[in-house]
């Protein structure tokens, strides 16, 4: 168990104002994360602490996220579309994601109620990783960055605010971080622009040069 979860799970993320406060919605889920991660952790998983929220991998690979939203805690898997879902508790966080997809949890009970099969498809997403399967990820007219689609997989936060923006602004961001030739600095720009993002900005929204 990692000590910066057990943190986690007395302050929380602190990605907005109600960090150490009763009101963060990881206090809010607290018995559901408490459960997610013991369950998790019994499927043989390494637990770290990235992007704020505790991860979990498998030969330094990620396998998932345990988090939460205002409404659910859930668990994220970093390659849920390539996941057979015969339970049909799949569902994608947003209407762009391609690869990740979640289980919803509301309450401690349908832990234990669904654990075997929360389990088995932990076990099934360990498998993806054993055969080093990859997401074909489709492409768009404006076809997103890898290292945006990276970000927006890896962080269901930002992922939620980003698919909160107007079209015209999410492609005046596509556009912009896919202009450079260089990975770091596409990663460079993401990062620069994330907390207008967060905010529910647009590029040029109050806009200050953020070109690198």
């Amino acid at each position: 168990m990692n000590p910066k979860v057990d943190t986690y799970l007395i302050d929380g993320c602190g990605r907005c104002p109600l960090y150490q406060t009763p009101q963060c919605k990881v206090h809010t889920w607290q018995a559901e994360l408490k459960g997610l991660r013991k369950l998790v952790l019994e499927c043989g998983l390494h637990e770290e602490y990235k992007w704020s929220q505790p991860c979990y991998t498998y030969q330094r690979s990620n396998v998932l996220l345990v988090s939460a939203f205002k409404e659910y805690a859930f668990i994220s898997f970093f390659k849920g579309s390539l996941l057979k879902d015969p339970y049909e508790i799949l569902v994608k966080p947003g209407k762009s994601s391609q690869a990740s997809r979640l289980i919803r949890i509301t309450s401690a009970l349908q832990i234990d109620e669904m654990e075997s099969i929360i389990k088995a498809y932990i076990h099934k997403a360990i498998e993806l990783e054993k055969k080093g399967l990859k997401v074909q990820f489709e492409k768009n007219l404006e076809p997103i960055p890898e290292e945006l689609q990276k970000k927006l997989d890896e962080d269901p936060d930002f992922r939620k605010a980003f698919e909160a923006l107007t079209p015209g602004r999410q492609r005046g961001y596509i556009l912009h971080f896919s202009q450079p030739k260089q990975s770091k600095t596409r990663v460079a720009r993401i990062e620069k622009c994330m907390s207008k993002i967060l905010k529910g900005e647009g590029l040029n929204d109050s806009y200050k040069s953020m070109k690198k």
